[in-house]
């Protein structure tokens, strides 16, 4: 029996979100009709993950709103990190995920005898509205079908929540969204800790979904094949159409050649202005010498020149009077000038020669093996594999943060950093800049975090804490590569950061001199990938 079309639409008016020390977002406005599926893009740090839970109401209480959201009742926020507790077991939030659909079958099976009558009728119809629209009397079979898609059915039940995976956690917060359908689903990062098996589960369930889907995520490919539109919260002056607005109807590779339009186009609009102020602003300087040659008059001309001298005053205070006019009006309306975009303008490694790395056998037990690997300067290479492969291991042990079980491990090059995916925080408190300056502070003659593009300088004194995850791996990155190590290894580089800066750092990695080795699960990434890739297994 098909689900009804009950399934209302998400309207964001006017939402501004500010902290005591920052405003986040300002006026935003987003239509999202059920079955369209909106991805957020932008910056680090425009306010894609506060927008999400400024819709979920989930802001902290630090945060001041206004403006006005109207959501679906049945509203779910996936976060970056699944909203599960620690003691709970895997059957215990399976348990309560089923919950209210086996209840609202009861409640269609009780309500059915009171058909007939004025009340029952309503309260029995809106029942089965209910339970219509989310497939109640199929969640049981759905929910085994998600665990089993998922790689969740191998999981003792018992298991607490807080013994998983990341990758483990999201999979459940996805079976759980699964079995109950939302008619609203947010999702912030959706994609990250998930291999390839578990991306098409969700992008097939996504595509399946009738009601509103909005989502934040770094996946271009996830973008691409999911998303019906895509919402900029940076997209400048000119917006994506050239008026101001924010969307754009497509996925990611479209929307890569429309930003740069509206980008030249900002530039464009915004030389033209300055060429006509500077126009007007001489127009309103402008001396009689440019309306009647100042010769001086024969004495029988005097009266004629005197005569013609005030015409030419007066036509001169009406060509100024008529410059200021329009020039104010110009000065109203000028196009504001377009910011320096956030580049990375650094190297992510230091030249190096020969071989840096040499590994035979190595294993850690019950996490890693991997039977060989080398690598030479200038050489990257790429590690692949399902989660619970090792691949975060195996940098661990190249950077000497591991130790192993067996096998040899030989790093000779002279400076090796690493950047894990979740870079610790020794003091939320300290700002960006001062974290940046004690952490190169041994090195000679380091970069400047200005220097380096990758954290916008308006960011430079927040404190670390209130960072988005995006900004803060931004911050780690810096801090790796002022060291000019002549290796690096990179945990999922381009999770959590702006399309823009992955594409930046997939053209820097292209030009490396060093060597780098790079775990990711980025399809995009990966589809792309020129040199050498490991593939490991779970142990």
């Amino acid at each position: 029996m098909p689900a009804p079309t009950i399934h209302a639409p998400l309207v964001v008016s006017g939402l501004s979100v500010t902290y005591p020390d920052r405003t986040v977002l300002a006026g935003v406005d987003l239509l999202a009709q059920p079955g369209r599926r909106i991805g957020l893009v932008g910056e680090n740090g425009v306010g894609k993950s506060t927008l999400l839970r400024a819709v979920a109401g989930r802001l902290p209480a630090t945060a001041r709103l206004s403006g006005t959201v109207r959501a679906p009742a049945d509203l779910v926020l996936l976060g970056q990190e699944p909203p599960f507790r620690d003691r709970a077991t895997i059957a215990e939030v399976l348990a309560l995920t089923l919950a209210p659909l086996r209840t609202a079958v009861a409640d269609v099976e009780r309500l059915a005898a009171s058909v007939g009558t004025e009340d029952g009728d309503a309260a029995y119809g809106h029942a089965l509205e209910q339970a219509l629209a989310h497939d109640a009397w199929d969640a049981d079979r759905r929910a085994a079908v998600a665990a089993q898609r998922l790689g969740l059915e191998a999981l003792d039940v018992e298991r607490p929540v807080g013994t998983l995976s990341g990758g483990q956690r999201t999979r459940l917060a996805l079976a759980t969204i699964m079995t109950t359908r939302p008619s609203c689903l947010l999702l912030d990062e959706p994609t990250n800790h998930l291999d390839d098996d578990a991306i098409d589960v969700l992008t097939a369930f996504l595509s399946d979904l009738p009601g509103v889907v909005v989502l934040a995520s770094h996946d271009r490919v996830l973008l691409d094949d999911t998303c019906t539109d895509l919402v900029d919260l940076d997209a400048g002056e000119l917006g994506t159409d050239g008026g101001g607005g924010r969307r754009f109807g497509g996925g990611w590779s479209a929307y890569e050649a429309a930003r740069a339009d509206a980008r030249r186009r900002w530039e464009e609009a915004y030389a033209a202005q300055q060429e006509e102020l500077g126009r007007l602003r001489a127009a309103t300087r402008i001396g009689t010498g440019a309306i009647a040659h100042d010769r001086g008059p024969t004495d029988g001309d005097k009266f004629i020149y005197s005569f013609k001298g005030g015409r030419v005053e007066q036509t001169l205070a009406r060509r100024k009077k008529d410059a200021q006019r329009r020039l104010d009006i110009a000065e109203r309306q000028q196009v504001r000038k377009p910011p320096v975009s956030l580049a990375f303008r650094g190297e992510l490694t230091a030249p190096a020669s020969g071989r840096l790395v040499q590994a035979m056998d190595v294993e850690v037990a019950g996490r890693m093996r991997v039977s060989r690997l080398d690598l030479a300067a200038g050489e990257q290479l790429l590690l692949t594999g399902p989660n619970g492969s090792g691949k975060s291991t195996l940098l661990g042990v190249l950077s000497g943060r591991l130790r192993t079980t067996a096998g040899t491990v030989d790093v000779t090059a002279r400076t090796v950093r690493e950047v894990t995916q979740d870079p610790a925080v020794a003091d939320p408190a300290r700002s960006a800049l001062s974290t940046y300056d004690l952490a190169v502070r041994a090195l000679v003659d380091p970069p400047s975090l200005r220097d380096l593009g990758l954290l916008h300088p308006r960011d430079h004194r927040t404190p670390v804490g209130s960072l988005s995850v995006g900004q803060r791996r931004r911050l780690g990155l810096a801090v790796a590569i002022a060291a000019t190590p002549d290796l690096l290894l990179l945990d999922e580089p381009t999770n959590h950061v702006s399309l823009a800066l992955a594409g930046e750092l997939e053209e820097a990695l292209a030009a490396s001199p060093g060597g780098v080795v790079l775990a990711s699960h980025d399809r995009w990434l990966r589809r792309r990938w020129p040199g050498p890739e490991i593939t490991l297994t779970p142990w």
